[in-house]
Parts: C-alpha cells; structure tokens; sequence
C-alpha cells in the first residue's frame, strides 16, 4: 500500500507506525481514524496514544463496514460462511460497540450508522470478500471452495453478474476536550 500511495502522491511523506505507537510528536494532529483496522491494535494502548497525538479539539474516528445483515442475500452469504468456517457473522457486527472500541471507558463515543450500497462485478465482490482475515487465515484450498461455490450462489441472484453489495458503516467518534484559556 505504501508504495501504491507513494506512486501516486509522492510529495507527501509516508510515516510508519503502528496504533499502539504513533511515531508522532504530543499534540499534533486534529483526526486519528482506524477505517477497519482498529481491531489490529490494543485499545488499552492505542486509545492513549491517540489521546496523546491529539490536539485540544481533536477527534478519534473508529468506523467499520458491516454487511446489511437485513439484505436476504447477504443474510443467506453470512450462513454460508458461518456453515463453512464456523463463525458467527452476526455476533461479529453485534461486537462492534463502544466497549470494545474503549474498554476503559474514558471517551465519550458518538455512534453513527450511514448506510451505503455499491454496484460491482462478482469476481470484485468475491475479490473482497476473500481479503477478510477468516478467508486469509483459513487453509487455501477450503477458501477457493468456498468461493466457487459463492460464485454460482451469486451467479443465480445476479444472473447479469453484477452484485449490489450493501453495507452500514459504524462509525465512532469521539472529541478530545478543547483546552480552557486562563481567565
């Protein structure tokens, strides 16, 4: 990613880093956001070290893209997937809150849910779905299965192979307090 960043922008430097230790001087950034990453950090480290980055005023934004649980082809995929490789889609949405997000508890998290949907190709969708950990972490073999089999299912709901895949991003943010002037 780097590099396709640094291939199209390569004005702006690229620093790197991880969520738990911003290579970042105190008080210098307005926006630290986590766009379906944040469950690769350890939020008793990284919430601090977002707070500390953070100018007065500043916010933290967490989102995450979750599947219209409430499509009935998706809901059909999501029984499928968790038929095929044990997992609960459904309780791994229900997990994205506040808690998880903050376990200490310390930030005032707004919620928003901003529902969105997009038309792609099935081999897209299928490209996409197959970059998720489960798919990533699961034996080569039992994931192209898996995915033919996804093909011919969405092959049947869209005979004309275009998907309309529909997302709702959760999305949380919280304010840093803004520093009071002395009187």
């Amino acid at each position: 990613m780097a590099a396709q960043f640094r291939s199209t922008l390569p004005g702006i430097p690229i620093i790197r880093g991880t969520g738990d230790d911003l290579p970042l001087a105190d008080a210098c950034v307005d926006l630290v956001t986590y766009a379906q990453a944040w469950h690769w950090t350890d939020p008793a480290r990284s919430v601090p070290e977002a707070l500390r980055v953070l100018r007065p005023g500043g916010a933290l934004a967490l989102w995450w893209n979750t599947d219209a649980l409430d499509v009935p082809w998706i809901a059909e995929a999501a029984a499928r997937t968790e038929r095929h490789f044990g997992i609960d889609v459904a309780a791994e949405k229900r997990n994205v809150n506040a808690r998880a997000a903050d376990p200490t508890g310390g930030l005032d998290f707004t919620r928003r849910t901003v529902r969105w949907s997009r038309r792609v190709p099935v081999d897209t969708h299928l490209a996409n779905i197959g970059s998720h950990s489960v798919f990533l972490i699961d034996d080569e073999e039992h994931t192209a299965a898996f995915l033919a089999e996804e093909r011919e299912h969405l092959l049947k709901a869209f005979p004309d192979g275009i998907v309309e895949e529909v997302y709702e991003v959760v999305l949380f943010l919280a304010k840093t307090p803004a520093r009071r002037t002395p009187a």
